[in-house]
């Protein structure tokens, strides 16, 4: 199962996109309301999660996902049930997706230290030791990947597809939704 952690604030494009295209990949995905069941994006954009971060199965987890966005990222780090999950996900050996603010999250945990990772731009004074390459849409290094912004999130989504189902399975989706 793959959750994507909605907090109030989140940016809405980096979470319903990718969600919209591991769901094409038929990647089996559930939102979690960190602050209820009705949680707003940054831009006020109402989103009915489907489960609490309080209902979220941690043993049928797959991957984490993190979108950015200043308030939902913020959101995340004032949960305990949000940053637990994180790390548990991480000790685990699960795959953790975190985009555009929310590399810094991953940071503040030691989890991107040493490894490569990208960000929101005049985020990365926030991203500890992690080697950043500022210039792209996404990276992976193990099972962490991170993502640039809102404008990367469909390279991010069909990156998390290619870790999941593979580049095959990416690559249909891609040219589903013709990418150009």
């Amino acid at each position: 199962m793959v959750y994507v952690l909605l907090g109030t604030g989140f940016e809405e494009t980096e979470a319903i996109t990718p969600i919209d295209l591991m769901r094409r990949a038929g990647i089996p995905v559930m939102t979690v309301g960190i602050n209820g069941k009705t949680i707003y994006g940054g831009h006020n954009i109402g989103v009915e999660a489907d489960i609490t971060i309080g209902q979220m199965d941690l043993t049928e987890l797959e991957m984490l996902v993190l979108p950015g966005g200043l308030g939902g990222v913020a959101s995340i780090k004032a949960s305990t049930e949000a940053m637990d999950a994180i790390r548990f996900a991480f000790e685990n050996g699960k795959w953790i997706a975190a985009i555009c603010a929310a590399p810094t999250i991953l940071a503040s945990l030691g989890i991107t230290d040493g490894r490569r990772a990208t960000c929101y731009p005049g985020c990365e004074a926030e991203m500890g030791s992690a080697i950043m390459l500022s210039d792209a849409a996404c990276t992976f290094d193990g099972r962490i990947i991170t993502g640039t912004s809102a404008g990367c999130a469909v390279p991010f989504g069909l990156s998390l597809i290619a870790a999941l189902k593979g580049q095959q399975a990416s690559d249909a989706v891609a040219r589903q939704i013709v990418i150009r």
